[in-house]
């Protein structure tokens, strides 16, 4: 809770220094509804709280998993606020935003009864509708900006004024920065390219950003593309990831630990030096609504290579026989590669088999050569390990299709460098599990993924194609 006489954003300063950690933990506890609700409530986040304390920067409670368990939601919130350690900010995530004494009420309960330290806000009423918010002047306020939902990009990138213009969240950055000298915005931490824009243009601000782990953001892509000069001003948030996690203290110190290295990378890279572009033509609602149409995602009941039996499977070779998709996947792998202004990419190189129409398809793209390195090397003719025109030195880029474990992308690696090729990075189109990146960092290669399983999974039960209890396997099966 805040301290007294300290505006939020100074205890919060204090916090991610005593920390070494800009990690958000989410307190959104998923209970049934029913008599034990708040107990069940209470024990959940003394448990989350006891566990991740030393790793967090700030707690972030959704005040919906509260309200909808009526008056004894609101004292289990009440109770868990209490029990979070006085040092450790508070941000409530209501996302409030009405007119005149309707806000003025909605201030009240968050700040006078709650006396949390800030709090999310909607800007889309415009700035009468924070004004009662405003008034506590040492308060934080994050206002919603670009959020991390499927198709939050219809109306939050609508291009504002002539052909050019800027897109809708970059307009709404712009009239809420001058509102209050407390004033964040929430940016998506899985949209990276929107979180870059957010901080080229606002170089200072603080931004939380949502969306990382069960909603598929990367840690690595979100800080890079997010952090600020100074190495904060950023917050990224786990929710699921940490409480769902079988050991919650491992979970947050993976993630602040994640987030540590991304951002040390990332100040001696240059912040900013891997912004990433978007392009209109892509969508990713558009992309996985492709891998179910064409076939490429299946429900059911798979025997993998390693034996396990999964709910699922991705065939994403599948995507070659529709051109338009091919299309969109191609300029997909593209927003992703990584910056070009530094350490030119002179190759891409695909993984044989399911790979190379994925490399060719983003070749001609992005007009970059491709090469591919044969898994089994030829024993007749020249004996090439590696197909095409290329030279020693030559920096590559690794294509693949998707990523589980490391062991192909590896073998690839490997060869490309056996022949003295520069390979330190591979991009995918989907990213399964935490194996895989794992695997590419201890290898010395940096994993590019275009989305995550997972946030594929959310898209499906957003859309009603799949069930709450099927995107929870889902979700399970992946994580362990």
């Amino acid at each position: 809770m805040s301290i007294e006489g300290k505006s939020f954003f100074r205890l919060l300063e204090e916090r991610i220094a005593a920390s070494a950690s800009l990690l958000c933990v989410g307190l959104d506890p998923r209970v049934e509804p029913g008599k034990n609700a708040a107990r069940k409530i209470m024990n959940e986040n003394r448990c989350l709280i006891d566990a991740t304390a030393e790793y967090t920067a700030c707690y972030k409670p959704n005040i919906a998993f509260y309200e909808t368990h009526g008056p004894a939601g609101i004292e289990a919130l009440e109770e868990t606020l209490r029990l979070i350690p006085e040092d450790i900010p508070v941000i409530l995530d209501a996302k409030r935003g009405d007119i005149g004494a309707t806000a003025e009420a909605y201030a009240a309960l968050v700040f006078d009864r709650l006396k949390v330290g800030a709090v999310t806000l909607s800007p889309y009423m415009g700035k009468s509708s924070a004004e009662p918010f405003l008034k506590y002047s040492n308060k934080g306020f994050f206002f919603l900006c670009r959020t991390s939902n499927p198709g939050a990009e219809r109306l939050q990138e609508l291009t504002v004024g002539s052909s050019g213009g800027d897109p809708l969240y970059i307009k709404v950055a712009d009239e809420v920065n001058g509102w209050s000298t407390g004033s964040g915005v929430v940016v998506a931490g899985n949209d990276p390219a929107s979180l870059a824009a957010v901080r080229r243009r606002f170089p200072e601000i603080w931004i939380l950003a949502p969306g990382i782990g069960a909603q598929g953001g990367s840690v690595e892509e979100a800080v890079t593309a997010g952090i600020a000069r100074g190495g904060s001003r950023l917050l990224p948030v786990v929710a699921r990831g940490i409480s769902g996690a079988k050991d919650p203290t491992e979970a947050a110190r993976e993630f602040r630990d994640s987030i540590n290295r991304a951002r040390e990378m990332t100040l001696r890279n240059g912040v900013g030096s891997k912004a990433p572009s978007r392009s209109r033509e892509y969508r990713k609602e558009e992309i996985f609504q492709g891998l179910v149409d064409t076939g490429c995602f299946r429900l059911g009941s798979f025997t993998l290579k390693s034996g396990l039996v999964s709910p699922f499977y991705l065939d994403l070779r599948r995507i070659s026989s529709s051109p338009r998709l091919m299309r969109q996947v191609a300029r997909a792998y593209a927003s992703i590669l990584p910056d070009q202004r530094d350490h030119k990419i002179q190759r891409l190189a695909g993984i044989p088999v399911a790979a190379l129409p994925f490399a060719t398809a983003i070749s001609l793209e992005t007009d970059i050569p491709m090469i591919y390195p044969r898994m089994n090397a030829k024993g007749h003719g020249t004996g090439n390990t590696v197909e095409g025109a290329w030279s020693s030195g030559e920096r590559v880029v690794l294509v693949d299709d998707l990523i589980t474990t490391g062991k192909s992308k590896i073998e690839a690696a490997e060869i490309l460098r056996g022949e003295g090729l520069v390979m330190e990075d591979l991009v995918v189109l989907l990213e399964r599990g935490k194996q895989g990146r794992k695997d590419m960092e201890r290898n010395g290669i940096r994993l590019h993924s275009y989305a995550r399983a997972e946030e594929l999974f959310q898209y499906l039960l957003d859309r009603g194609i799949i069930g709450q209890n099927k995107f929870d396997e889902l979700v399970a099966f992946i994580a362990d």
